[in-house]
């Protein structure tokens, strides 16, 4: 069954039910953000991301074509699927952090 596209047109993927975190970033910026966050790239095989806005707002983009693109902000978390290239991009001053899930069988 297809997910249902939220609003910016990024479709609403949640995790599955037996994901697991296992790993989590520091804290990020506008101005500490990885340069290879703003470029397109992907989560491994099986991993999926949830993109956790602290304060502020993020875009983030899935290249296209069609580009889809999403707001991320404060309880509006972002979900990557796994090897979907994606890339973020601040909208102004913004503190973001990025979780890591695996199911627990496949943990790494």
């Amino acid at each position: 069954m297809k997910s249902a596209p939220s609003h910016g047109g990024v479709a609403k993927s949640p995790l599955p039910a037996d994901a697991v975190k296992y790993a989590e970033t520091a804290v990020f910026t506008e101005e500490t953000v990885p340069a290879k966050l703003t470029r397109d790239h992907d989560t491994k095989p099986g991993v999926w991301g949830r993109i956790i806005v602290l304060d502020g707002a993020l875009d983030y983009i899935i290249p296209g074509p069609p580009e889809r693109k999403q707001q991320l902000s404060l309880g509006r978390d972002g979900i990557v699927r796994p090897t979907e290239p994606h890339r973020v991009a601040p909208v102004g001053a913004v503190r973001f952090k990025v979780a890591f899930y695996a199911r627990q069988a496949q943990l790494p």
